[in-house]
């Protein structure tokens, strides 16, 4: 018989990469181009700041402790002319998340809705919403921003002649002026029973959610009494810690309450109103998504359309819809840089227009802009990631 052919040894599990050449070959390539990256990196910013020196421009960050010597018409926070430019770089930054948090709750609220009426039986609904949604996504977001704020807030009557709102409301040409609300005495009473009403809630619902069988009437009634019980009480007992201070028309403007500028009123709409439908858009086909057969099942069940959106569609549809309302979220809060076209003092005319053409530090300015917006949106897709585990975790 002739001999076994000689078998070949088995590959060697584990191997060091330096010693498999193809493994130390691209191990080789990519120190070489981290090195050659890193290598460019320095050099530019040698031959930058070389530059920035020989042309007096600063090259560091101390231009944030210098005075600012300009106003900012709306500040969350107390500033003045005589205040930083890192005072002034906060309130930029204050104002532009105060305009996105906003414009993303109404942009939400806006979408979902338009997004169901498009898939409503009422035929005028679902028209009503078909044309919103076709004329304002195919309209530049800029364009809308202009309208808003040039066509009908600044054509809006003066002070003399607002328009009286419910609820002591002003609105005119100047803004959208509203009672402001006052704290009195009473108020750390007030607030001490807010938190106590807040803790009995949190401790109902999670009752609720581990006691088998569910709560019993009575139960129901004790824990609102919980809940409402002692914020009710802290208003009578403090004798009405809050109250409402109206604007009053003194001369030629409004005196005291809230002011809205129209610039953050335009932004606002412009902002919310334009991404309210894409997000439409995306309900839809998050709802369309779902399986004709969950809703027949739902409606076998005897459960009403809305209950059946609510309860078995608009769970599953959520899985489709996170991931891209997401998406346009992010847009949202870099889409709000476009204030600078309506005057209103958020980060980008503050800090890159005003303080950038005053300090002449056009790279740190820039640098920190560009840093703010990135973190702003990563924070917002984390966010937004860890509430899509809630929904993502119930598929098979």
């Amino acid at each position: 018989m002739a001999p076994a052919a000689a078998s070949s040894p088995p590959p060697a599990v584990g191997l060091a990469f330096w010693r498999d050449p193809q493994a130390l070959r691209i191990a080789v390539l990519q120190a070489v181009f981290l090195l050659g990256l890193g290598w460019l990196a320095v050099e530019a910013f040698i031959h930058v700041r070389a530059n920035m020196q020989a042309r007096g421009i600063p090259t560091g960050f101390g231009f944030l402790n210098d005075t600012a010597g300009f106003d900012i018409n709306q500040s969350l926070i107390s500033y003045s002319a005589t205040s930083t430019y890192g005072r002034a770089f906060l309130v930029g930054l204050l104002n532009t998340c105060l305009v996105s948090a906003i414009s993303l709750a109404l942009a939400t609220i806006v979408g979902f809705t338009v997004g169901i009426a498009r898939l409503s039986k009422n035929w005028a609904a679902a028209q009503l919403a078909t044309v919103y949604v076709e004329i304002l996504r195919n309209v530049p977001l800029l364009l809308q921003l202009l309208f808003w704020y040039n066509a009908v807030l600044k054509a809006l009557p003066g002070p003399r002649q607002s328009y009286a709102l419910p609820f002591g409301v002003f609105l005119n040409n100047r803004g959208l002026f509203a009672p402001e609300l006052a704290l009195g005495p009473g108020a750390p009473w007030l607030g001490a029973a807010l938190v106590a009403s807040a803790a009995a809630a949190i401790a109902a619902w999670w009752l609720s959610r581990r006691r088998r069988p569910a709560m019993n009437a009575s139960l129901r009634i004790g824990a609102a009494a919980l809940i409402l019980g002692p914020p009710v009480a802290a208003f009578l007992i403090a004798g009405a810690p809050l109250s409402l201070v109206p604007p009053e028309l003194k001369g030629f403007n409004f005196i005291g309450g809230v002011r809205l500028l129209p610039e953050f009123v335009a932004l606002v709409l412009g902002l919310s109103l334009y991404t309210a439908a894409f997000i439409a858009e995306v309900v839809r086909a998050g709802m369309q998504a779902v399986p004709r057969g969950q809703s027949e099942a739902a409606a076998a069940l005897g459960l009403s359309r809305l209950a059946a959106i609510r309860h078995v569609v608009a769970p599953q549809a959520m899985r489709v819809i996170i991931p891209l309302l997401t998406s346009q979220y992010l847009n949202l809060i870099k889409n709000s840089s476009l204030a600078v076209f309506v005057g209103y003092p958020d980060l980008v005319q503050v800090f890159a227009g005003t303080v950038l053409n005053q300090t002449g530090a056009a790279v740190q300015v820039i640098f920190i802009t560009m840093a703010v917006y990135l973190t702003v949106s990563l924070l917002a897709s984390l966010a937004m990631n860890l509430f899509n585990r809630r929904f993502a975790s119930i598929e098979r």
